[in-house]
């Protein structure tokens, strides 16, 4: 992913409303007591703080984005709420700088259909995940292959479809990067977006590390 490129559409997200009904994976994320978090695409915080509040003291909950005037907000939205288990770091979603097997939960709404390196996102939830640590994501798929046209037309960006690939081929990077048994929790019906049409849904899956590669 080129952190300038991305960052320049996620620039255009943080001052629109994505039209399409993506959102709701920290509500349906179950976050515990005393549990590590992650929140990819973490804007400005407010996942992050609802998460802490959450787990507790005793948990703590990262926030990760790649734009700077985000990590900028969300930082000084904690400090003035005095918020202290959570921490806001600015980096490219596929090289997080966290250790192995940190994380109990990682959630993301509506943004890693941005990434152009789906796989590599995907390595990374694998990695920073414990075992039997799980992710709840909200995202887009495409009924089709997204036309080349739309790639950075920035309406398309802006509602949050343009970078997004079909169910099977999504599903498809979850599995190859080692997930299994992975969950639909809410689905939407399509939608009619420029040639296509487009969905969204909230999916999750526990990591397993003894069974996933069958």
């Amino acid at each position: 992913m080129k952190t300038i490129e991305i960052a320049g559409r996620y620039s255009v997200l943080a001052n629109d409303t994505c039209c399409l009904s993506c959102g709701g994976a920290a509500q349906k994320s179950e976050a515990k007591p005393n549990e590590v978090c992650i929140d990819l695409g973490s804007g400005r915080g407010t996942d992050v703080l609802r998460l802490a509040e959450e787990v507790g003291e005793g948990g703590f909950v990262y926030g990760i984005d790649v734009t700077e005037e985000m990590i900028r907000k969300a930082t000084t939205t904690a400090a003035k709420m005095g918020v202290e288990n959570v921490k806001f770091i600015l980096a490219d979603l596929e090289q997080i700088p966290l250790h192995d097997e940190i994380a109990n939960l990682i959630i993301s709404n509506c943004t890693l259909n941005h990434v152009s390196n789906k796989p590599g996102v995907w390595a990374e939830i694998y990695r920073l995940l414990k075992n039997e640590g799980r992710f709840v994501i909200s995202d887009i798929y495409s009924g089709e292959p997204v036309p080349e046209e739309y790639a950075n037309d920035p309406v398309a960006v802006a509602e949050c479809w343009a970078g997004s690939v079909t169910k099977v081929e999504y599903l498809k990077i979850i599995k190859d990067a080692g997930f299994s048994e992975i969950k639909i929790l809410e689905e939407s019906l399509p939608y009619p977006k420029g040639k296509i049409e487009v969905s969204s849904f909230t999916i999750s899956a526990v990591k397993d590390e003894y069974s996933c590669c069958g």
